[in-house]
Formats: structure tokens, sequence, C-alpha cells
């Protein structure tokens, strides 16, 4: 028997629990998301490396956890994900990945002013900046406290093939509304 098959014999009370059911363990995902978020102080705590510049500490498609504490001072040496605001032209805002290098703390107001490079770069990432001559610590997303090597393969896989993003959607929308438990 077909899956669809199974669908039409379900019966519409059965398919709608079903549809629901779906729902509830999406809206459970943006939930434990957002939570995740709220402790952590970051609008994203889970990131994958998507290029070589942090090798050798991390390399491409690994998922990173971040944290950014409002009262710790970044220190120097810390790597860091950041996002430089968009310009006139759209440009997308890609997290980086990067080290800190150099850190200037203003002396009334103790704001530190940070510039970063990536391991594997000859230069630092004033170029990157688009025109600010430092990083303040609203561009900054947060600090890494560990990661965990080549997970985020599947989410780079999924961003340079966008077919198997919606077949692997599809594939798990059609298996909650086929399951019957």
């Amino acid at each position: 028997m077909g899956e669809f098959d199974k669908i039409r014999k379900m019966g519409v009370r059965q398919f709608l629990l079903q549809v629901l059911n779906f729902v509830g363990v999406l809206a459970s995902g943006l939930m434990i998301w957002k939570g995740l978020g709220l402790v952590c102080n970051t609008e994203s705590p889970i990131v994958v490396v998507l290029s070589g510049s942090m090798e050798p500490a991390f390399f491409r498609g690994d998922l990173l956890f971040l944290t950014n504490p409002r009262e710790t001072p970044y220190m120097l040496g810390d790597i860091v994900v950041y996002k430089i605001p968009a310009d006139r032209s759209g440009a997308e805002q890609i997290p980086i990945v990067h080290r800190i290098l150099e850190i200037h703390t203003k002396p009334k107001t103790q704001a530190q002013m940070i510039l970063t490079k990536g391991d594997n770069n000859p230069t630092d990432d004033i170029g990157l900046y688009r025109g600010l001559p430092w990083l303040e610590r609203s561009h900054i997303v947060g600090k890494v406290r560990g990661f965990l090597p080549y997970v985020g393969y599947a989410t780079i896989a999924m961003n340079d093939f966008p077919q198997l993003k919606y077949a692997l959607l599809g594939g798990l929308a059609l298996m909650a509304l086929v399951q019957r438990e």
C-alpha cells in the first residue's frame, strides 16, 4: 500500500491530528531555538563554519556554539562571530568567524573597539568591515564556547543544493502525516 493510499484511508479527523502533531513539532523546535538564544544572549546560538579562514582551529562544516555574555569583556585571542550591517547596495549579512587580534577600550565609556583576523588569512579584517574602522560590541553575534566537527555539512549541502532541502522537508512532512502514533 502506497503512502498516499494510507493518507486517503486515514479519515479527516486523523489527518488533521497528524497535521497538528507536525505543526507542534515545528513550533517546539522554534521555541527551543528562541529559548536557547535568550539563555545565550545571542540571535544565533549555533552557526556553521562556511569557509576555511579559521583552519586549523575550525574547518568548513564545523558546528559552533555561541554565547554573548552582557557584562563580560572580550579578550585578546577570543574567537567571535560577527556581522557587519548591510550597506546601501543591500549586500547580505554573512556571519564571519574570526579571532580577536586587537582590542582598544574607550577611556570614558569602557566600550571595546575590536579588530579580528582569520587564523588562515594573511591580513586582518579591516577590508571586510565595509568602511568601519573597528568592530563594536553591537556587531558581535557571539563568542565561540564549543564546537562539533563536520556536523554542519548537512546545512552546507542544503544551501548548495536547495532541491535536497525541499526533498528532505517533503519527506519529513509525509512521514509525519502517515505515521499513526
